[in-house]
């Protein structure tokens, strides 16, 4: 941890507002990109950022000063989007069988698209259904398993893999239509 962040952790802790206010620029776009990127609605993504911001600034006392901040509150703006979903949007889940996940399981599970523009693909992933955005988001650009994932959500892992699969190949054809 840089020396400034570790400095901006006790200004917060003694809550000083200047502090507060550093480190919420230092971050919060980064931040805003990840819970767009679970929403693909620009003001569920400002009230996430600010939900996962309250988190930050209320458990700061918690974090381990050995650990990288910013993935600490990358960790909070996850759990707090998911938990999001969870309360407000109610996943809806494309229909689909849990034996299309076991028969693509031997498949590997990167998905790398002939070269696009980033915004191109982005705003393709903001038309996927909630809950395979979602998944494709924890999966694709998080790095979390199809088990942490169905553990976080609440769902079984062969609903993970064939919700993943299925956001993979609808962005497969969509970018493939470009």
């Amino acid at each position: 941890m840089t020396t400034s962040d570790k400095l901006l952790i006790e200004g917060c802790l003694k809550n000083k507002r200047q502090s507060q206010e550093t480190l919420y620029r230092k971050y919060a776009s980064t931040m805003y990109h990840i819970c767009l990127s679970f929403t693909g609605d620009r003001d569920e993504a400002k009230d996430i950022l600010q939900d996962s911001f309250i988190k930050v600034f209320k458990n700061l006392k918690g974090f381990n000063p050995e650990k990288s901040l910013e993935g600490w509150i990358r960790r909070i703006v996850n759990n707090t989007a998911i938990d999001f979903f969870r309360k407000k949007k109610q996943l809806r889940y494309l229909e689909s069988k849990i034996e299309e996940a076991n028969a693509n399981e031997h498949r590997t599970e990167s998905f790398e698209p002939a070269w696009v523009q980033t915004e191109i693909v982005l705003n393709h992933i903001k038309r996927l259904p909630d809950g395979a955005r979602i998944i494709f988001h924890l999966f694709a650009i998080e790095g979390y398993s199809h088990k942490e994932i169905a553990d976080k959500l609440q769902i079984t892992e062969g609903t993970s893999k064939s919700q993943f699969n299925r956001a993979r190949k609808l962005l497969q054809n969509w970018i493939n239509k470009v």
